[in-house]
């Protein structure tokens, strides 16, 4: 199966996205950068949604992102995932922003492989509510 294969059967959708004020993903050279992409979910992780949640929420925004970078390049085949940048909206003494970022790295092994191209380096802060 191919990452393309893997995301289809993991929810992420692959239809054109409208255009919007931003661009949600930007080639430079041999890079793509993408935008910031948010979780429908409401809510502060730690104030009533629990890690779970948060870890849906991860994964929501991860389809997100893969479907940004499909529409800018075609395809996921022959990409490698460099980073990860996971922002939590959290109550001041919640400190698992990690696992809930956990969401996106799982996904994103699952479609490129946890070793190779889906074995990425990886920031999980949390932004007080």
């Amino acid at each position: 199966m191919t990452p393309n294969d893997r995301a289809r059967e993991l929810g992420v959708c692959f239809e054109p996205q409208p255009a919007g004020y931003l661009n949600m993903c930007v080639r430079t050279g041999n890079l793509l950068i993408t935008s910031g992409h948010v979780s429908d979910m409401k809510g502060v992780l730690g104030g009533g949604l629990t890690v779970e949640q948060g870890y849906a929420a991860a994964q929501e925004c991860c389809r997100k992102i893969l479907r940004s970078v499909f529409n800018a390049h075609g395809t996921l085949n022959d990409l490698k995932v460099l980073k990860v940048l996971g922002c939590v909206y959290s109550a001041p003494t919640f400190t698992e922003q990690h696992l809930v970022i956990n969401g996106c790295s799982d996904m994103l092994h699952q479609i490129f492989g946890k070793e190779g191209a889906g074995f990425h380096a990886r920031s999980a802060l949390g932004f007080a509510a």
